[in-house]
């Protein structure tokens, strides 16, 4: 276990590095333990993951840090193939074990000695917005979740990429998905491109947006079989049937992740709360005053269904 000794305010404990199992891959993660300020032998906690090709340098160090800040330990971790966890062959993305990682991440954060296990709630950005709908839906437990910016509908985010490029991503998904049942070896698809180019996003914002998250070791590249699947992921509509309280933050400007579709299947979740952030895009939501607002928002959510105490 290493520690990050450059935290925001030197009130608070610095982030480490750990892993922990899920299956047999080993999932890297940091762990922002719980302020000193915090009462209780046992506390809150949020675990959070990434998008689409993403990893937690991708900007989720500052989530973690403030909802650190608000009183909780989080826990913020990459999926296997990529970042710093394990597999092989690298960059490839499957749902499932995307999901699998989520609920390995989860009962990790519950077994923490500092954490409550009836106090967990999920943050989920992008395509892990998505994948937070799923939990929510699968593991009844959790405390609440959040969703922002989410892939709700498979075949709304997969039309934003253009009709004369879905050929390409298809031929191409058929390629790797052939390769992968004799080989460890992946085709390449390009995660952000520029419009026209094949991609798994290419609106004219995305490049940009993609850049100022990015990190030095950022990979913008997946192994293109995901081009298969992504249309059969609606965790949108997957979501009415969670018992769980969701919050769903939409961007209004979303240009890979449409808000229509979004809004439609939050209005149906039980009991779903969401806010339409009518000049925010897609990537827009991660920093700046965007990123303030939401998150004003988040903690407002969290603190109705997991308050902190502190002294």
């Amino acid at each position: 276990m290493s520690v990050d000794r450059t935290s925001a305010s030197t009130n608070l404990p610095a982030r480490e590095d750990i892993t922990f199992p899920s299956g047999k891959e080993t999932i890297a993660a940091w762990l922002y333990p719980r302020p000193s300020n915090v009462t209780g032998e046992k506390s809150p906690a949020i675990v959070v993951a990434h998008g689409l090709g993403a990893t937690k340098e991708n900007g989720l160090d500052d989530f973690g840090r403030a909802f650190q800040e608000a009183g909780y330990t989080v826990i913020v971790f990459d999926y296997r193939y990529f970042g710093g966890s394990t597999g092989m062959p690298r960059q490839l993305l499957k749902i499932g074990s995307q999901l699998a990682d989520w609920a390995a991440a989860i009962e990790y954060t519950r077994s923490l000695p500092t954490v409550d296990p009836s106090k967990v709630a999920i943050f989920g950005t992008s395509f892990g917005g998505g994948h937070a709908m799923t939990m929510a839906v699968r593991d009844p437990k959790l405390a609440c979740a959040i969703s922002q910016c989410p892939f709700t509908s498979g075949l709304a985010s997969t039309g934003t990429v253009g009709l004369l490029t879905l050929p390409f991503i298809a031929a191409r998904a058929i390629s790797d998905q052939l390769l992968g049942l004799f080989t460890r070896r992946i085709v390449r698809i390009t995660l952000a491109g520029e419009p026209g180019e094949v991609a798994l996003m290419n609106k004219p914002d995305v490049v940009a947006g993609a850049l100022a998250l990015s990190s030095g070791e950022s990979i913008n590249y997946v192994g293109a079989r995901i081009g298969l699947w992504l249309p059969l992921y609606f965790p949108g509509r997957t979501a009415r049937k969670a018992e769980i309280p969701i919050f769903v933050a939409i961007c209004g400007s979303d240009s890979v992740a449409p808000p229509g579709p979004t809004l439609s299947y939050a209005k149906k979740i039980p009991k779903g709360e969401w806010k339409v952030y009518e000049d925010m895009g897609h990537f827009s939501i991660y920093k700046g005053e965007a990123f303030k607002k939401a998150m004003a928002d988040y903690l407002a959510f969290l603190g109705k269904h997991i308050p902190v105490a502190t002294k």
